[in-house]
């Protein structure tokens, strides 16, 4: 049974620096993520995801500093990912304020650490990331950052996170990546009525009514995004913001 449905913005990390993507491309500046951090902590979200996107392509782990820096100011439950190897990592991540360790790359290509982490931390600490595009009208995955396209299917990997123990499912389109047109509610859906576990959905959200949906409509468990927590307007402004509560209460979204 799960309970009040989480929204989750997402912190793109790029060397130290807060980004914001396009389809996994042409990230744009948008500051200090502690600062967002703060901003993020006077609004109230109910989670906060910190997601290093060039740690795998530069073949580095995390950024401990930094992320001992962001976790020190939250007031919000923390999951964080990218560049995450070995269960050694996982471990101290864990150990500086983190509640919960996405893997992306290493759940594709090194399972066992998933399996050991879960072994070792249990299954609420394990989010196993999937990465999904659209290549020649069908559903693939992709790793490192989007750069690796791997031929195996969301589905097949959503099924194959279940197996191995992992407490949720981290879902984010390529496609929609930084539109802001609403989440791929087909994908979303093929996931979520597969598996028993929950799916946080990613990728699209440009409103309040692109979380309902993919709520609803979606059978997601979470919604999480980028662009609409960072951007104001058509101009794509930057600034940090968040839904009221009051506001997702006039949705449906909370009750």
């Amino acid at each position: 049974m799960f309970t009040r449905p989480r929204i989750i913005p997402v912190l793109l990390i790029d060397d130290r620096d807060l980004v914001k993507t396009v389809q996994f491309a042409r990230p744009t500046y948008l500051g200090d993520p502690v600062n967002a951090v703060k901003i993020f902590n006077r609004k109230g979200v109910d989670e906060l995801s910190v997601l290093d996107i060039s740690a795998t392509k530069r073949h580095r782990g995390p950024d401990f500093e930094l992320l001992r820096d962001i976790a020190s100011e939250a007031f919000m439950p923390l999951s964080c990912g990218g560049g995450v190897t070995t269960v050694e990592e996982v471990h101290e991540l864990l150990a500086i304020g983190y509640e919960k360790v996405v893997l992306n790359t290493t759940f594709v290509k090194n399972p066992s650490v998933v399996e050991e982490a879960v072994r070792l931390f249990g299954s609420q600490s394990i989010v196993a990331s999937i990465d999904a595009k659209t290549v020649k009208g069908q559903y693939q995955c992709a790793v490192c950052d989007g750069g690796e396209i791997i031929r195996t299917t969301p589905l097949e990997l959503a099924k194959r996170a279940e197996q191995m123990g992992v407490g949720e499912i981290f879902l984010n389109s390529i496609d929609k990546d930084g539109l802001m047109t609403g989440y791929d509610l087909n994908l979303v859906h093929e996931i979520s009525s597969a598996v028993g576990i929950p799916v946080t959905a990613c990728g699209g959200a440009g409103g309040v009514q692109d979380l309902k949906k993919v709520l609803q409509d979606g059978g997601a468990h979470a919604a999480a995004g980028g662009s609409m927590f960072v951007f104001y307007g058509r101009l794509r402004a930057v600034l940090i913001t968040a839904p009221s509560e009051e506001e997702l209460m006039a949705a449906g979204i909370y009750t």
